[in-house]
């Protein structure tokens, strides 16, 4: 099988791109892959670091605000735009796959369109609540929707059709238990909370979360706290903490800029404090962990919000808008959570509840349905 595969721009993209690749690989470890992608983005560096073919195309997505920097960049963008669909076509002619698929992202969009048109089969998966701009155009004209959650379904148009896969977890998620882990990072049977605002950081969670480590620790309260600050938290955090006088040598204190066990840390964890990316919410599903979700507001279509909704609406999350954020706010939803087992075992089983188990094996029968109805 020969697999053409479209994504980038962020991780949100790129990352499903390569767990489709995965799970194709693990079925047939024969089959050949090329990513397409901007020469420049994340993806031209992440895909061939993965052992993965790269085609580079030149695609430019078009701004929505209007100011004179934007318009320069909207006219290079209509360049981009035929000179991507000879590209596209010679890609396709050149590589002859099997099926196309496209995980979202504006790169996605001359490469997927330019395969259906051709009589490839082609398949687009989307990660997000909230589909973007590129997945609601290509949905009515591939051969099938893949969906993370069937909400957005209401976003789409009414006649597409479409396949509720949910998203793939990273390898190693549910491997350990709760037990297992804690005793890995040396904590007790206390509480134990994850926060992170994600590999750049967040200064609305570091903020927070810097009084809420200062009271539970001042307080004496059996809480494990596991925090990520980020890149943009490497000198700000660490100050925090020293001038609120917390002894970050604690055996109840795991505070580091990255965290690179995030496996570990869920299992462990009782409560993830967080944004609400797709990704990170599959896995919280995948674990069956109680969350406060607090979605980045300058994401596109506001998507973090509508995945952060799924999560509240079944009970298996507080949502907190970054604007209605404080810390006072913060340490009482986490108080009541410490003092109520009862109410974050509920919202813990409610998350699990969410999981879809078999994603890996309906994305494979989606993709092998498409190329053997071609045959």
């Amino acid at each position: 099988m020969k697999v053409l595969i479209a994504g980038g721009g962020t991780g949100g993209h790129i990352n499903p791109a390569l767990a489709i690749a995965s799970i194709i690989k693990g079925n047939e470890p024969d089959a050949e892959f090329l990513f397409v992608g901007t020469p420049n983005g994340m993806e031209a560096k992440l895909i061939p670091d993965a052992g993965y073919n790269f085609a580079p195309i030149k695609v430019k997505g078009f701004q929505r605000k209007i100011t004179i920097q934007n318009i320069k960049r909207n006219c290079e963008a209509v360049l981009c735009l035929f000179s991507s669909d000879k590209r596209a076509g010679e890609i396709i002619k050149d590589f002859k796959p099997d099926i196309a698929i496209g995980t979202g992202g504006y790169v996605s969009g001359p490469i997927i369109r330019k395969a259906a048109r051709m009589g490839i089969p082609t398949a687009i998966h989307e990660a997000n609540a909230y589909p973007g701009v590129t997945t609601k155009l290509l949905s009515k004209e591939v051969d099938k929707v893949m969906l993370t959650v069937e909400e957005a379904v209401k976003y789409m148009d009414k006649d597409i059709d479409y396949i509720v896969t949910g998203l793939p977890v990273r390898e190693g998620i549910n491997k350990i238990t709760r037990e297992q882990a804690r005793k890995q990072l040396n904590f007790d049977d206390g509480m134990c909370i994850l926060s992170f605002g994600g590999s750049l950081g967040a200064g609305c969670i570091n903020e927070t979360m810097s009084d809420v480590i200062e009271w539970h620790t001042k307080n004496g309260l059996a809480i494990n706290h596991i925090h990520g600050y980020g890149g943009m938290g490497k000198d700000s955090f660490p100050r925090a903490m020293a001038d609120k006088k917390i002894n970050l040598e604690s055996k109840r204190l795991r505070i580091s800029e990255y965290i690179n066990d995030m496996d570990v840390c869920l299992a462990a964890a009782d409560l993830v404090i967080c944004r609400a990316g797709a990704s990170t919410l599959a896995e919280l599903e995948a674990m069956g962990r109680a969350s406060i979700l607090i979605p980045s507001p300058i994401v596109s279509g506001n998507h973090q919000l509508h995945n952060a909704n799924v999560l509240g609406k079944a009970g298996a999350a507080i949502v907190i808008e970054q604007k209605n954020v404080t810390s006072e706010d913060m340490i009482n939803k986490v108080k009541e959570l410490y003092y109520n087992r009862e109410k974050l075992k509920s919202m813990s089983q409610k998350a699990g509840e969410l999981a879809i188990r078999d994603t890996k094996e309906r994305i494979y029968e989606v993709i092998g349905e498409l190329v053997n109805s071609k045959k």
